[in-house]
This record gives C-alpha cells, structure tokens and sequence, in this order.
C-alpha cells in the first residue's frame, strides 16, 4: 500500500488517500494517516478496501497537493546510520571515527513542528549562510512498543518515506562547540513525504541491511549525490530498539536513517571543494528521489534576519 496525505480539491480540507492506478482515492474527513496507524495493520488493510470501494473523491497523485503523510508526528528522531558518511564527515573534521560509533546508533531529535510537505518551498534559516540537503529515508512506527528486540521491531513499523534533513553548517558547527545539538541548526524544516510505503512493497528488494533502492540528489538538474538504501550499517529494526530503550515508540513516531554516503553538501564539497558543491542558494531547486519511494522537490527561498537577541 501506498498512502498519502494531501489538502482536498473540494474544500481545500486535509484528508488521506490510497495511492491506487496512479490516482489518489481519498477517504472522508476527519480520517488522518495516524488515525489508521496501530494494532496489527488492520485498520490500514480495512482502510484501503473502502478507499478502493468507495472513495470520497479521486484524483490525480500528480495533481495533488501533498502534505508529509503524518504532518505533526508525534516525534522525529534522526540517525547517523550509514558509516561512509559518518567517516567522510568525521575525516573533514580532522578526526578518526571513533570506535563507539559501532555500538551506539546515535540520533538526536528534529522538530515536529516544522515538517515540511514533498513539494513545499524551504526558507533558508535566519543567520545562515551554509544551508545543506540530507538525503535519507526514514520509517515510520506504526505499532507502538517499548525495549523491542532488534530482530522483531521491524514488524513495528507501518512503512517508508524519503526524508530531507535540512541543515544550517554554520549555526549546527557553532552550537556544537557548545558540546550540546544541534538545535538551531536542525531546528527550520524537515521535509519527507511523498508517500508512506509499507513494507510488503519494498520485499522483492530486500538487500544488506535495508532495500537495494537507488537513492539520488540533484541541485538544479545537476546530479550531487547517489548512494543505495542497502549500505545501511545499522538496520531499522536495530534503530528502533535502541530508540525504544528505556522509553515507548508510539505510532506516527518518525525514525531517520542518516544521510547515505555522498548525500549532502558538507560531506561532497569536503572530497570535491566549495567550487563544485556550493552551499545552497536563494532560487536554487533541490530534488531528493529514492526508487519505490518517490521524490521531494524543494524550490529554495530567502531567509528573514535574525531578531537579535541582546
């Protein structure tokens, strides 16, 4: 199944839909995608059946304008889970990786409030003036649970978006100095969507840790960044139970997978130079896509002044 979350044509009301002949089947409001999450999947399953029976309204996906499939989870956790990016990023910081890195998946958490819709333009943060794409994907709980076993917890999930992890260098560099983030420099806007992917689409794939699911970049029709799902070190079910250690996953809850290797600015212009990997820019197109999943595309927008604050 393929699910998404759009603003309708009628009413201009946001409602959910199966992605079904290339065409959205919208159920009635006030049904959201998190209100079908839960259990054993079998809402989602009874969900689909009425969408495709008996629509509220249909249309075309290419036509629709669509929101992040859960537009306010719950919470967004974010990665580091693919090592060659770990290590490029680590290497242009003068340091070695340090060893922990293999037995913490660490993450830190964005912010809810600010998701971002696959098509919806993104403002530059104030005060910044080295603004990155991350290409990711991330998962999406669908049944909660505490302390999950790594080889069970991938039954947890409800399926797969593409996630951008829109980050600010030079305000994520100087907060981090601090020995405390980021926060500011992760705090504008994350992007994910198109569709909520479950995970019985993505099996024929199945490869490594994850799916062997091409994973791209573009700025302005130019080709950055290419990389594969499956160079994940760490799994999602590995993910989600240590982000369940101690505490309890709840359905909606976001889990980023890190940027693949080569999939942001930072990491391509340390290997490539600023000259051909420049920061992004005011007017600047940003294409994120990765196969069964889909794209998000980002037009880039001017930043407001900082408020300053003393």
């Amino acid at each position: 199944m393929r699910w998404a979350t759009y603003l309708s044509a009628s009413d201009g009301a946001e409602r959910v839909g199966l992605v079904h002949g290339g065409a959205l089947h919208g159920l009635p409001p006030p049904t959201r995608l998190l209100d079908l999450l839960g259990g054993d999947g079998t809402r989602l399953a009874q969900a689909a059946e009425a969408a495709i029976r008996g629509p509220a309204e249909v249309l075309p996906l290419t036509d629709a304008r669509l929101r992040a499939p859960v537009p306010v989870p719950p919470s967004i956790r974010d990665f580091m889970a693919f090592e060659r990016h770990v290590a490029t990023a680590t290497r242009a910081l003068g340091r070695d990786m340090d060893p922990d890195w293999y037995e913490l998946p660490v993450f830190y958490f964005s912010n809810p409030a600010a998701v971002h819709g696959p098509r919806d333009e993104v403002a530059i943060p104030p005060g910044c003036t080295r603004f990155d794409y991350e290409l990711e994907v991330a998962a999406v709980v669908g049944r909660g649970g505490a302390d999950l076993h790594p080889d069970d917890a991938e039954a947890h999930l409800a399926g797969y978006v593409v996630l951008c992890d829109w980050s600010a260098r030079d305000l994520q560099a100087r907060e981090m100095r601090q020995h405390l983030g980021p926060a500011k420099g992760k705090d504008s806007a994350t992007s994910f969507g198109p569709c909520l992917v479950t995970p019985d689409e993505l099996q024929p794939r199945r490869a490594g840790n994850a799916y062997d699911l091409r994973m791209t970049a573009s700025v302005n029709g130019r080709l950055y960044s290419d990389g594969t799902l499956a160079d994940l070190y760490w799994s999602f079910g590995q993910l989600l139970a240590y982000a369940s250690r101690g505490t309890r996953l709840v359905p909606g809850d976001v889990i980023g997978s890190g940027t693949v290797g080569g999939g942001c600015i930072a990491e391509l212009s340390a290997t490539g130079g600023h000259d051909a990997y420049p920061w992004l820019q005011p007017g600047d197109t940003v294409r994120l896509e990765v196969e069964e999943l889909g794209a998000i595309e980002a037009r880039i927008t001017p930043g407001r002044e900082p408020i300053p604050l003393r």
